[in-house]
């Protein structure tokens, strides 16, 4: 007989809300200005159709979060493909 032990499943906002905290402690930030950029001043989710390659369709969810528009104007998101660039 063996024994496993089951990994808890990883929750992402949880492990960068502790980041977080720790970049936070380490700077010594004060509590307001924590409050403040722990949460995002906008987002926009978008649901969409895909064609699947067996051709069913299913709703895809889509996520922009601006976290802080302190340093001005936001552009941002992941690029996908090694010729996209800012300029495009």
């Amino acid at each position: 007989m063996t024994t496993e032990q089951v990994a808890a499943p990883i929750n992402p906002w949880k492990v960068a809300q502790q980041q977080f905290d720790l970049a936070a402690d380490k700077l010594d930030l004060d509590p307001g200005l924590r409050h403040v950029l722990r949460e995002c001043r906008r987002e926009l989710t978008v649901h969409f159709p895909v064609k699947m390659d067996d051709g069913n369709v299913q709703v895809m969810t889509g996520y922009r979060v601006q976290h802080n528009l302190g340093r001005g104007p936001a552009k941002g998101g992941i690029r996908y493909h090694q010729d996209v660039s800012s300029t495009r």
